[in-house]
């Protein structure tokens, strides 16, 4: 039996939404690193909709413009200018499936999760993620939108 084009089409459609989209994001400072990509799972719309109780997947492709012993991400939710420190399991970029040390000219993948909390107020903010290295400077920077919802 052979599917046919509609359900070929449901099907792929299906995919690709299961599949995490590059997303428009801000570089907020990007120094010793250059961001080639970045994934929020699952978002496929912008703002991202963050569900409380949930955990979504942060995959940052990147290349090292240095080299450093060790990273370390700080992520923050910023209201009106100020930025909120926001709590993420495991804040070691040499954890989060960066190969350490850090080489200049390599590229990276950094895998992490951003969990949103039950008790978290339902409201708009920017997400900033930040990774330094090992001489507290930017290996990446970057922005995004995103609406915290029941």
């Amino acid at each position: 039996m052979v599917p046919s084009p509609l359900a070929l089409l449901l099907a792929l459609g299906a995919v690709a939404t299961v599949l995490a989209e590059p997303l428009r994001f801000v570089d907020c400072g990007s120094i010793d690193g250059s961001i080639q990509e970045v994934n929020v799972s699952p978002c496929p719309t912008q703002p991202c909709l963050l569900h409380k109780g949930t955990s979504y997947s942060i995959n940052v492709t990147f290349a090292s413009k240095i080299e450093s012993q060790g990273s370390k991400a700080r992520v923050y939710g910023e209201m009106l200018h100020v930025d909120i420190p926001f709590p993420i399991p495991e804040p070691d970029g040499c954890k989060s499936g960066i190969q350490c040390p850090i080489q200049k000219g390599h590229s990276y993948s950094y895998l992490n999760k951003l969990p949103v909390k039950s008790e978290y107020p339902s409201i708009k903010l920017i997400v900033k993620w930040e990774l330094v290295d090992d001489q507290d400077q930017m290996l990446f920077c970057w922005k995004i939108p995103v609406q915290i919802t029941s």
